[in-house]
């Protein structure tokens, strides 16, 4: 429902820019600012269950772990911010990964945390969903439940 409603809403968005008498004040693609609550200097921290899987991306840089790989493992990764959020891409193993963050309220569905993100990998043809924050943008409820 996630993905659909951005595609909808980033096809909705070039759809307009692609009308030469647009109304004023209407966004378009050209007007419309690039998503910058999670900044290339920020430290995007991830995570979600069935299965456990998590990890971090700062920069060029993205850790992903799972049960079966603790220490994660790190790829190199391309950055875009779109104008509702930020997605990095890289080679995980031998398949495409994909990571895009999104704003809105987010649960793991297992502690009484909020989070500020909802992520989507996209790992090959797998696809994980789970929740993100960051320093700036923490995770609300108690640390320690």
């Amino acid at each position: 429902m996630i993905i659909r409603n951005l595609l909808i809403g980033t096809t909705a968005i070039l759809l307009t820019g692609c009308q030469g008498n647009a109304e004023p004040g209407t966004v378009t693609a050209d007007t419309a600012e690039t998503f910058t609550e999670i900044g290339a200097e920020d430290t995007l921290n991830f995570s979600g269950t069935e299965p456990f899987w998590g990890g971090e991306v700062t920069g060029d840089q993205l850790r992903f772990d799972t049960p079966e790989d603790p220490d994660g493992q790190v790829i190199a990764v391309k950055r875009f911010a779109g104008l509702n959020g930020v997605s990095f891409s890289g080679q995980y193993n031998d398949s495409a990964f994909d990571l895009a963050a999104t704003p809105g309220d987010c649960s793991d569905g297992m502690s009484d945390w909020t989070y500020p993100y909802v992520v989507i990998v996209r790992i090959g043809d797998s696809t994980l969903q789970g929740c993100g924050w960051t320093d700036a943008k923490p995770f609300t409820g108690d640390p320690s439940p």
